[in-house]
């Protein structure tokens, strides 16, 4: 069960300005929802993994790195409008205010 004292603390903490009958409420909603969650935490679930015909399953692979050569980097790179250095220049679309 939550207290009052924590709903006050909550509401100071998200500046929040809540009268006595706001904070009255919220604590029941709370103490409802988290009675809620703990009759979830009760649920059992069948993990039953049989595969299904017909049904789509993700197909995982191993992340790898693209290599490239330095020639074919630098084909790629003389390709692009503007550059500096290594890199591909592109314009700023970040205002810094």
């Amino acid at each position: 069960m939550i207290t009052l004292k924590e709903i006050e603390k909550l509401a100071d903490l998200s500046r929040i300005k809540l009268d006595d009958s706001e904070k009255e409420g919220i604590t029941k909603d709370v103490d409802s929802i988290l009675a809620y969650v703990d009759q979830i935490k009760e649920a059992t679930v069948n993990m039953d993994y049989t595969p299904v015909p017909g049904a789509v399953y993700n197909a995982f692979r191993d992340d790898t790195t693209i290599t490239t050569s330095p020639e074919s980097r630098e084909a790629i790179l003389n390709e692009a409008p503007d550059r500096e250095g290594d890199f591909v220049a592109v314009k700023k679309i970040i205002a810094q205010d």
